[in-house]
């Protein structure tokens, strides 16, 4: 028998027995209440028309100890509540037994009304003493309303006292019967409960026990077949055959993973191993004091740019870097081309200082500067500018890397925004580059943020290129970058 079928058999049986019993607990208690209703709205309606006499009352003294608006506003508001209140109790009077006792009644609330109203009125016309003793009229006829309210509200008691009577032995009744249907109920309920956790919650409880040691990572269990014909019998297979599928995938992706690991270390020593960076530095900072000795100082400080600018490529690129150090980096970088380029190329930059506190990827900039340089506006004689603009945006910064160079063809650009390398990205080789550069900074900029919608390139052949780069105020994914993948 699948789950289903037990599902749709017991469960509405014991729905439909449990609805039968309420619905004749429902019926049986529904006129006794009905008529003990109707008795406490009546007792509310006094007790409400007699507080809200008082308020009246209240309300009409304050305004004539002080007349002002908000004093008249709020009497002329009382007496409002207070029509309303003797509406109903007209409404309602007229099916009680004392329907007599309810008409005086009313006839007291009018009274209260128009002694207010004349108090009110000869207030207005200045005329204090005989608003005064409009009031005291006012004051004494809601004495006789809550004399006559709570005479009211015992002649109601007493006329349902017997109404009372039943309802309590009613409740009584329905109390045992309750608590009848309540033992019923509880024995099924047991009793279902017993056969579904047999049936269902046994196997379910062994596929979550299985769930939690494979989540903890221990793949050596061997779930037992289940012995059920039903879709937990399936499902126990169905587990039992992913396990075997994960731990093979596992095997394969740790392999995988090792054999990744291994490239980079080997890709990584490989680079560190090109070049000895003390010694490097070192001759550097020789070759820099001995041609400022000899009065070399624009060489001096070309030495030191270059030196600066290895240095921060070696030490800088396993980690996000402020925005002021990169311009830097970047400036470094244009001070060695202008001593190659001279008056042939110009260098343009605005850049907003409120941004410069922002991290990104340590060479982002300086690569697409160089990507300018190299297959932009090398070729030209003259005329070549290439403008570094970065402004603040609400969510971070832009920045603007544009050349008027050769620029690329479509399909090219196209290649470098998948991130490709294939041939066809390869085509620019004729114009000078096939853009390797632009999609590295691409590719770490979005294992940076995890986000790939932060670059967007403009170039047609002969005009040049534009690259904007959005740059969030804060970090997105903290995704590692390696060095590796950085290079």
């Amino acid at each position: 028998m699948t789950i289903r079928a037990k599902l749709l058999v017991f469960l509405p049986l014991l729905v439909l027995l449990t609805n039968s019993i309420t619905f004749f607990l429902f019926e049986s208690s529904k006129v006794v209440h009905g008529s003990y209703q109707v008795l406490m709205d009546r007792v509310l309606l006094i007790k409400q028309t007699t507080e809200a006499s008082e308020a009246q009352l209240q309300a009409l003294y304050d305004y004539l100890l002080d007349p002002s608006d908000s004093a008249k506003e709020q009497s002329g508001t009382a007496s409002a509540e207070l029509g309303l209140l003797r509406e109903k109790l007209h409404i309602q009077g007229g099916d009680s037994p004392h329907m007599s006792a309810f008409v005086s009644y009313g006839h007291l609330v009018s009274t209260l009304l128009d002694d207010a109203g004349a108090a009110l009125a000869a207030a207005g016309n200045g005329d204090r003493r005989q608003s005064f003793e409009r009031y005291e009229e006012a004051e004494e006829t809601t004495g006789f309303i809550r004399e006559a309210g709570g005479e009211l509200v015992d002649l109601e008691l007493t006329a349902y006292a017997p109404v009372y009577d039943l309802v309590q032995r009613e409740n009584e009744r329905m109390n045992r019967l309750g608590m009848a249907v309540f033992l019923v109920n509880t024995i099924l309920s047991l009793v279902l409960a017993i056969w579904i956790s047999r049936s269902i919650t046994r196997p379910v409880s062994r596929l979550v026990d299985w769930a939690g040691r494979i989540a903890k990572g221990n793949f050596a269990i061997q779930p037992q077949a289940e012995a059920e014909a039903d879709e937990l019998g399936a499902l126990s297979k169905a587990f039992r055959r992913m396990l075997t599928d994960l731990k093979h995938l596992i095997e394969k992706d740790k392999e995988s993973l090792e054999k990744d690991r291994l490239v980079k270390e080997l890709e990584l020593a490989a680079l560190q191993n090109q070049i000895n960076p003390h010694f490097l530095f070192n001759t550097l900072n020789v070759l820099s004091k001995l041609a400022l000795m000899e009065g070399a100082e624009k060489t001096s400080d070309l030495i030191v740019s270059m030196s600066n600018t290895m240095r921060y490529n070696l030490q800088r690129l396993d980690q996000p870097v402020p925005l002021a150090d990169e311009l830097r980096h970047v400036e470094e970088y244009i001070r060695i081309q202008k001593a190659r380029f001279r008056n042939r190329i110009q260098f343009e930059t605005v850049v907003n200082p409120a941004v410069l506190h922002l991290e990104l990827p340590a060479l982002t900039i300086q690569p697409l500067i160089e990507n300018a340089f190299a297959h932009g506006i090398e070729g030209m004689e003259r005329g070549g500018t290439i403008r570094l603009h970065i402004e603040a945006e609400l969510e971070g910064a832009v920045i603007t890397v544009s050349d008027n160079g050769r620029g690329m063809p479509a399909e090219v650009r196209e290649a470098v925004m998948r991130l490709e390398g294939g041939p066809k990205a390869g085509r620019r080789s004729a114009a000078g580059g096939t853009g390797l550069g632009m999609r590295n900074v691409f590719k770490r900029l979005a294992l940076f943020y995890g986000r790939e919608d932060l670059v967007k390139v403009w170039s047609e052949p002969e005009t040049g290129t534009t690259i904007t780069i959005h740059i969030p105020s804060g970090k997105g994914e903290e995704d590692d970058v390696s060095t590796a993948d950085r290079g």
